[in-house]
């Protein structure tokens, strides 16, 4: 009785395995005839005996169905047996399908990149994100798909999935420098980048270029752990973002981009001081950005601490002279005088010399305003600079440029 019960589970052990190679034969046929579909349902059937398969069947089952659902360009999934097969393979010290799925990894990197481009370019960010990862999971070497993904994902407003990408980006010591590879042509004298090392060294020795010069892009490491903390702030996690930006900062306390993402946060959270601490930090890395010399103007006149923010404004456009919101802010400081006149012009309504007297003081703020209104006007037009110049034209009485700018405040207006 015990040998029969061994012979019968022998028999089924054999109709189990010639059940399983059916089935994989099957599939390599309908693949090789490009039938997928077919190729899967055969698949899909020899799957749930994947656990009687010996080493050499599982393989062989993961290459055929990370084909299949290649052909039928359902990448992730092919992705994930090929992924499969080659911990199958690495266990049993094999590598024969492993060897065949590699050229087959390297055409689905090409091919889903340039989907994940397409539709980046065609503004389907979600789509993108997740194709962009896919390659980088088929070629886990190149770390900046997963920064790619993370743009595409914050683009379409998939804020999970992009902070995931980013702190993963952290997580891998990504910094996103690129060195390129420079030299001057001596045919046009132009400075051009020729792509590889190998390339201009060549174009070089060949006497075609001089002077080689490698240039290393900026650390996107600041820009990271910034994202991160925008990320973080967007979804109400204020102290998350914060302890996330002073923890780049100690690994790169001079990187500009963190200074002000800091000083952004605290900004919004009402907190002007440490704000106008963290400004004057940026201004002593970059003492040449006009942008930050006007952001102290703002914080400082929000403050009420006017000669300070004059003082900033005149700098910011030291250093941009067309800079026309520095001016529109210097006008406002100075228009502000007025309303101290105002208010002693209306004590004042029954004293005649008295009156002149103010409204005379009066016009003295317009005309010092002025020459900033009109450098307001000229470096960045709207309707509010227009519509104040009218104003100031007609208080001083210079009628020519009121008309002239009665006409373009209607124009403006009614557009």
């Amino acid at each position: 009785m015990k040998t029969k019960l061994i012979a019968l589970l022998l028999g089924l052990s054999s109709i189990a395995t010639f059940a399983q190679k059916d089935e994989l034969k099957a599939a390599e046929k309908a693949i090789k005839k490009q039938d997928y579909t077919a190729a899967i349902s055969a698949i899909t059937s020899a799957e749930s005996m994947i656990s009687s398969m010996d080493v050499k069947s599982k393989a062989k089952f993961y290459f055929l169905k990370g084909k299949a659902y290649m052909g039928k360009k359902e990448f992730q999934t092919a992705v994930d047996a090929f992924n499969t097969l080659e911990d199958v393979e690495k266990k049993s010290g094999r590598s024969k399908y492993t060897a065949s799925a590699s050229p087959l990894k390297d055409q689905m990197v090409q091919e889903v990149f340039k989907k994940a481009s397409d539709q980046y370019d065609a503004k389907q960010y979600n789509e993108a994100a997740a194709n962009f990862y896919l390659t980088y999971q088929l070629s886990p070497i190149d770390t900046t798909l997963v920064f790619n993904a993370a743009v595409s994902a914050s683009l379409a407003k998939d804020y999970d999935t992009a902070l995931k990408h980013y702190k993963q980006l952290q997580d891998l010591g990504y910094t996103g420098i690129q060195t390129q590879y420079f030299a001057t042509s001596k045919e046009t004298g132009a400075k051009e980048n020729l792509g590889s090392k190998d390339t201009r060294d060549l174009q070089v020795r060949l006497g075609l270029y001089k002077d080689p010069e490698d240039v290393k892009s900026d650390s996107k490491a600041g820009d990271i752990a910034k994202n991160i903390a925008y990320l973080l702030k967007s979804q109400g996690k204020t102290e998350e973002a914060l302890s996330a930006i002073e923890k780049a900062r100690k690994m790169y306390p001079k990187d500009l981009n963190l200074i002000l993402s800091q000083a952004d946060i605290y900004f919004e959270l009402g907190q002007t001081d440490r704000f106008g601490e963290l400004m004057q930090q940026a201004v002593e890395q970059d003492p040449t950005n006009p942008k930050l010399f006007f952001n102290l103007g703002v914080i400082s006149s929000d403050q009420g601490k006017t000669e300070e923010a004059t003082k900033y404004y005149l700098k910011a456009i030291e250093l941009q002279s067309d800079y026309g919101d520095a001016y529109m802010n210097l006008a406002v400081l100075i228009l502000d005088e007025e309303k101290a006149i105002i208010d002693e012009m209306n004590k004042n309504l029954s004293d005649f010399d008295k009156y002149e007297e103010l409204q005379e003081k009066q016009k003295g703020v317009y005309k010092k305003a002025l020459p900033y209104l009109e450098n307001a006007d000229k470096y960045g037009r709207s309707l509010n600079t227009v519509q104040t110049l009218m104003n100031i034209y007609a208080s001083l009485e210079m009628t020519d440029k009121e008309q002239e700018f009665s006409a373009l405040y209607r124009e403006l207006r009614d557009q």
